[in-house]
């Protein structure tokens, strides 16, 4: 995967991201009873935050200083 792609994806992702966080919100503020769907988004959002972590660590790499 080019440094390109890899930006373009890590952006897809952090849209994901903010949808999911979104999503999450509406239904807990809809007091939705639905507590497993809610875990299963919330599971969701970590993986995808474990994703933007790993492909922004590669594209901005530590610089010791």
């Amino acid at each position: 995967m080019t440094e390109e792609e890899m930006r373009k994806r890590l952006e897809i992702l952090k849209i994901e991201h903010r949808d999911l966080d979104a999503a999450i919100d509406a239904l807990m503020a809809a007091g939705s009873g639905d507590q497993l769907q809610i875990a299963r988004l919330k599971k969701r959002k970590l993986r995808l935050k474990d994703q933007i972590s790993q492909i922004a660590d590669y594209l901005i790499p530590d610089i010791i200083a």
